[in-house]
């Protein structure tokens, strides 16, 4: 198969690479709604950032819908 047939392909298409950067958040102040789970993951990234390490996994869950 040639790689210019391909209908899905791992690299964004240009208006796509835009249209992720203008709807995904890049702060935690830019998320709206949960503000227990921001508040919490601000403490998390906090806490990671002073020790100088990664942060840990997370893993977070709610209602259905909420993803």
């Amino acid at each position: 198969m040639i790689e210019s047939d391909r209908l899905v392909s791992p690299r964004l298409a240009g208006d796509e690479d835009a249209a992720e950067r203008t709807i995904r958040p890049r702060t935690l102040g830019e998320y709206v709604g949960q503000a227990p789970v921001r508040e919490q993951m601000d403490i998390f990234i906090r806490a990671a950032r002073e020790r100088g390490e990664a942060l840990d996994h997370v893993l977070i869950f709610g209602p259905p819908g909420l993803g």
